[in-house]
């Protein structure tokens, strides 16, 4: 998993609540078990036209958003099913940040551990940030994890709350295999005793 960073960053405005994972990732796309390669499917059904061009009229097409690594999006974002090929979809994309007010919790979960920061912010926060894009699309927003806070050109600041171990976890890019890892001498010190007391349990069958 990638580290997260700080960063100033465009942030692309997607003004839709109830946005999906099959919008996000749709089903006949999750063929794959790899984590990479699904960005180029990410809102495809809102993304492409018949003919496989982009759809001029979807907001992420813009490209005042191109390069985007904030998402600013509705309420109620990732609902639906819980696959996790939406937020490998979403980072494969670009995005590592999302703001929004409310969030799905498989959704939410997933993103930490794929290195996504899913903000939550209030709906007056998340109005106001959005009339600050649709103003002057192409603006940038500045993320500070350490600091927890979201900062606009128009001078708003946002204080965000993060869980103190997914906020760690995000910052040296550790998922939940690399935190097993960590304790390796311990897990290998157990494997030993348990051989000697169960020998029987690691025994290979013949």
């Amino acid at each position: 998993m990638k580290a997260y960073k700080n960063h100033t960053s465009v942030a692309a405005l997607m003004n839709r609540s109830n946005v999906d994972t099959d919008q996000i990732i749709p089903k006949q796309f999750l063929k794959k078990v790899e984590r990479t390669g699904f960005g180029i499917h990410l809102f495809h059904d809102w993304r492409f036209l018949d003919d496989g061009s982009e759809n001029p009229k979807f907001e992420l097409n813009k490209p005042a958003f191109k390069g985007a690594k904030i998402l600013v999006a509705g309420d109620n974002f990732g609902c639906g099913s819980s696959r996790e090929h939406a937020p490998w979809a979403i980072e494969d994309f670009g995005f590592n940040t999302i703001i929004s007010t409310s969030y799905a919790d498989i959704f939410y979960s997933n993103c930490f551990k794929n290195g996504i920061l899913p903000i939550r912010v209030s709906k007056a926060e998340l109005a106001a940030l959005m009339a600050e894009i649709e103003a002057n699309e192409g603006i940038k927003f500045t993320v500070d994890l350490p600091a927890q806070t979201v900062t606009t050109p128009g001078g708003i600041v946002i204080n965000i709350e993060v869980d103190p171990f997914r906020k760690q976890s995000l910052i040296e890019g550790a998922d939940d295999i690399s935190w097993t890892l960590k304790h390796e001498a311990k897990i290998t010190e157990f494997e030993a005793k348990n051989k000697q007391q169960f020998p029987w349990l690691w025994t290979e069958a013949s």
